[in-house]
C-alpha cells in the first residue's frame, strides 16, 4: 500500500450545518491510515455567562482564499497529509460545528498534528467573526485569537 499523497482536497465556506460524514469520505485515499477530525462547536456559556447560540460573519472571498492558504501550508510541511477544511457562517444553535477539519495521514501524528496546525492557524488568520448571543437577550462580538484552546 502506497502513501497518500500530500494535497488539500476540499475548503469551503457553508451556511448549512456541516456534514462530518461527507467530508471524511473525501478526506479518504488509498494509504490513509488515519484521520483526524476537529469539530469547534456552540458551547453553552463563555466567561461565566449563560450563551444561547453564536452568530458568524466574515469576508468571505478572502476567508476562502486564507484558509486554502494555510491547508496549503500544512499539506507542504506534512508530507502525505489529506486535508478538508469547512467553516460555517450565520446563526448557530448550541452544539452545532462551525468549523470542521478533517486531516488524513498514514499515520496518527501527523494526522493529528496537522488537524491542530490547521485550527490554530485558521483562529489567528482567517477574517470571521463572531457574535455571542447570550440568555440575557445581549450580543456580544468576540476577538477571534482570544479564548480558550
Amino acid at each position: 500500500m502506497t502513501a497518500p499523497v500530500s494535497q488539500v482536497v476540499h475548503v469551503a465556506i457553508v451556511t448549512e450545518p456541516i456534514e462530518v460524514g461527507a467530508l471524511l469520505t473525501l478526506a479518504q485515499a488509498p494509504g490513509v491510515g488515519a484521520v483526524s477530525v476537529f469539530l469547534g462547536t456552540v458551547r453553552d456559556h463563555n466567561d461565566g455567562r449563560p450563551v444561547s447560540g453564536m452568530e458568524y460573519e466574515g469576508y468571505l472571498p478572502m476567508a476562502v482564499s486564507e484558509m486554502r492558504a494555510i491547508a496549503e501550508e500544512s499539506c507542504a510541511r506534512i508530507e502525505g497529509v489529506r486535508l478538508v477544511v469547512v467553516h460555517r457562517v450565520g446563526t448557530l444553535e448550541i452544539g452545532e460545528a462551525s468549523v470542521a477539519i478533517v486531516a488524513a495521514h498514514a499515520h496518527r501524528a501527523q494526522a493529528m498534528d496537522a488537524a491542530r496546525e490547521v485550527i490554530e492557524a485558521l483562529k489567528q488568520r482567517v477574517p470571521i467573526w463572531k457574535r455571542e448571543h447570550y440568555l440575557s437577550g445581549d450580543r456580544e462580538w468576540l476577538d477571534p485569537t482570544k479564548g480558550s484552546a
